[in-house]
């Protein structure tokens, strides 16, 4: 199905020749690594739009930029901090996330009207709620051949059509519309080479799961890109190469692209975009650093069990051993959740199958036109009953749901039970749909992480996703709830029908300066819409507190700040940070504020041990031993834990703890490269500390004498002090900072670094 090679490879002429020994002699004569390396689709593209010269350290300049409404209140807010007068290349405002306006009061609407105002000043694109969730958008109407889109959201991936997209915290957003550059060293590129074609009955989801599941928990494409190519990619429709490819940001990959063929020009003709198109392939010679060999005909349906999108099984595998996977399931929650709740999956077995509460079909995922269209054919005639099992459905756009309802689709669907709804992201990320306690969900979304999906652990309630591909999510609607692979359906006429884009609808509700920025428009501010507060730039040495240590394998995005309801404040910096960790570790917002204290006296020029009396025992000591002074010493926090940051983009997870006074992470890796720029762009420093005992536990005070000139002239390493264990050393590293990210780190966030430059 999906087998991963132990050494790089030469890509000759369509077949993937692995770089050994004992190929030597199919090798010999080819041209160099170096030369070969260049002829990949990504490194043309990247080439592209390289402002540097130096391929080795790229500095990119991004076509277009995209963002949806719960990024895009912040991201201007810091960019008008930081001089903002105009959009300088196209900017999309999307709506698909706090849509619902059902949180909050007025301020998601306020939110809207914002970005609708933004958009008319600054120059940019405004599609308003309900219209299309921001990935969809970016498919019909931005994404080219060849070029490159910046968003703020994970899932911003276009590889399908031949863009290299990526998804990045706000502050990536930001330098564009400053007219700074996207600086990475030159990724590595992992050819996906995909053979055969696909069984009747499995859908994008399905291959994307097996992908997934063979290369997470390697590493194998972690901030690189993953280059589709082979013969099998010609056997998929433009859905199903979407569907795939939006999922590859599951993989922790930097991005993607695929070949481009005659199915990509015709996409990009119905959608009235011929001229975005470009043939895209690798040279006749290409190598890559890795190869992901994906057999399409033996992929099956496959089911990812709660907590993760890598926790895969073929539903084939999961059905004749229910009580053994789901009993391991339930006994792996309790290392990740602790005794604050109990997940229970075992209980949902009757009569020796697997009973579901809910299927969902929704979003950049599973709300594309084949996807529903065929969830339709395999649903025609059937209900999903009256029982607990409930289905719905939100297309992608409104396009898509204007073309459902055209051909009959949408009331076949609803003639089930099934409910349909508009474009919204919300079933994703724990805002909409969201299950009864204790109940089982199938999805065909993006993600089944913890704290997401509406659990709330402090308050004992646990809901379970799975993730599955529309096609099962109907075949088991079909039989009521109980668990079914979509390959059992073997009588299904998948239909088919031909898809019809209505530019119309866009034009008659989407504003679209057209590049015109009217500096004379009026911003219009609701009462969530703060300012960042103040931040200062990094002290000579630093004195920070752990007040959060965790030992999960990965820590989410969505633990470090939780998605769902608190999305409505993300317009409101110290609202926002009333949430950071609440549902992993409650007591870090009062600590950190407690540590706060001390670091706004110092500021402020007060007494830092009134401020905080815990803190007189540690600062007489480093005193005494370092001649420390208020003047030249910062007091804040950190948090240790042991791989955070896998999952969102979302600034948040590093900006509440910055405005809660934060001054670094610890950290064994960094799950993603976006938490670690995210950190970098408030000003947080992101240590690194090596396998083994920590030399320190939570409530340690751990002394940094000289951060700030390691930072500056250019250091990876610095000894800390554990205060509180006796002057106990612990070696802190960085890893490799380009001299802006110093810059930034020193000058305290993003804000201030364009503000004093």
């Amino acid at each position: 199905m999906v087998k991963l090679s132990e050494s790089k490879a030469y890509y000759i002429n369509g077949e993937i020749i692995e770089d050994t020994q004992e190929n030597a002699g199919k090798l010999s004569g080819v041209c160099s690594k170096e030369e070969a390396k260049k002829n990949t689709m990504a490194y043309g593209i990247l080439d592209a739009h390289n402002t540097s010269g130096n391929m080795e350290n790229l500095q990119v300049k991004f076509d277009k930029i995209i963002s949806h409404d719960i990024t895009y209140v912040g991201i201007i807010q810091t960019a008008r901090a930081s001089g903002l007068e105009q959009f300088p290349i196209p900017y999309v405002l999307t709506n698909c996330h706090n849509s619902l306006c059902a949180v909050g009061g007025t301020i998601n609407e306020d939110d809207h009207l914002f970005g609708l105002s933004a958009a008319k000043k600054y120059g940019g694109v405004y599609v308003p709620p309900h219209q299309a969730v921001i990935h969809q958008y970016a498919r019909e109407v931005m994404a080219e051949s060849g070029g490159m889109i910046l968003g703020s959201d994970s899932h911003t991936r276009y590889g399908a059509i031949g863009t290299m997209a990526v998804g990045e915290g706000g502050p990536e957003l930001v330098k564009q519309l400053l007219n700074k550059t996207y600086d990475i060293p030159m990724p590595e590129v992992i050819a996906i080479y995909m053979t055969g074609e696909p069984a009747k009955g499995v859908g994008p989801q399905d291959v994307a799961l097996a992908i997934i599941g063979a290369v997470f928990d390697k590493g194998y494409v972690k901030n690189k890109v993953m280059e589709f190519v082979g013969p099998g990619i010609k056997n998929l429709s433009m859905d199903f190469r979407i569907g795939v490819d939006v999922m590859t940001t599951e993989t922790t990959c930097l991005s993607s692209v695929w070949q481009t063929d005659s199915k990509t020009k015709e996409f990009l003709e119905i959608h009235g975009r011929e001229n975005a198109y470009k043939e895209l392939n690798p040279g006749a010679t290409a190598y890559y650093d890795g190869v992901v060999y994906v057999d399409l005909s033996k992929v099956r349906p496959m089911i990812a069990l709660p907590f993760h999108p890598s926790n895969t099984y073929t539903i084939e595998e999961l059905n004749a051993n229910l009580t053994d996977i789901l009993h391991d399931c339930e006994e792996k929650s309790k290392e990740l959740l602790g005794d604050k709740v109990t997940l229970s999956l075992t209980d949902k077995i009757r009569d020796g199958k697997l009973y579901v509460e809910q299927g969902i079909i929704a979003g950049c995922a599973g709300g594309g036109y084949e996807n529903i269209c065929d969830a339709a054919d395999i649903l025609k005639g059937a209900s999903i009953g009256s029982d607990e099992f409930t289905l719905s459905v939100y297309p992608a756009s409104t396009p898509i749901y204007m073309e459902l309802l055209k051909n009959g689709r949408m009331a076949e669907l609803m003639a089930t039970g099934a409910v349909v709804k508009t474009a919204f992201c919300g079933p994703c990320f724990g805002a909409g749909d969201t299950p009864a306690n204790n109940s089982f969900s199938i999805r065909h979304t993006t993600r089944n992480f913890p704290n997401r999906e509406g659990s709330k652990l402090q308050s004992g309630q646990i809901s379970s996703v799975a993730l599955m591909d529309a096609r099962s999510i109907a075949a088991t609607a079909a039989n009521k709830g109980f668990l079914t692979p979509a390959t059992d359906m073997v009588d299904v006429d998948y239909t088919r029908p031909v898809y019809h884009f209505d530019a119309e609808i866009y034009e008659n509700r989407v504003f679209d300066s057209k590049g015109n920025p009217d500096p004379k428009a009026e911003l219009r501010f609701g009462p969530n819409i703060k300012d960042w507060p103040a931040m200062v730039g990094l002290p000579e040495n630093l004195l920070i507190k752990v007040v959060s240590e965790i030992h999960d394998p990965v820590t989410t995005t969505d633990e470090l700040i939780p998605s769902g309801e608190t999305s409505s404040y993300r317009s409101n910096p110290l609202a926002l940070a009333e949430f950071a960790l609440s549902r992993k570790d409650p007591d870090y917002v009062p600590r950190a504020k407690e540590v706060q204290l001390a670091e706004k006296a110092r500021e402020d020029g007060k007494d830092i041990i009134a401020a905080l009396p815990e803190i007189k025992e540690v600062w007489d000591k480093i005193s005494a031993e370092c001649g420390v002074t208020p003047e030249n010493t910062g007091i804040g926090s950190t948090i240790f834990a042991e791989k955070p940051g896998d999952g969102s983009a979302r600034e948040q997870a590093a900006s509440c703890q910055k405005v809660l006074g934060g001054w670094a992470n610890i950290a064994r890796e960094y799950a993603t490269k976006r938490y670690r720029s995210n950190l970098i762009n408030w000003g947080m420093v992101p240590f690194l500390v090596e396998n083994g005992e920590l030399p320190f536990e939570n409530g340690d005070y751990i002394f940094i004498p000289g951060i700030a000139e390691m930072i500056k002239s250019g250091g990876e390493e610095i000894t800390g002090y554990v205060v509180t264990k006796d002057m106990k050393p612990v070696a802190l590293k960085t890893g490799a900072l380009t001299a802006d990210e110093r810059q930034i780190i020193t000058d305290g966030c993003l804000i201030n670094y364009y503000r004093n430059n």
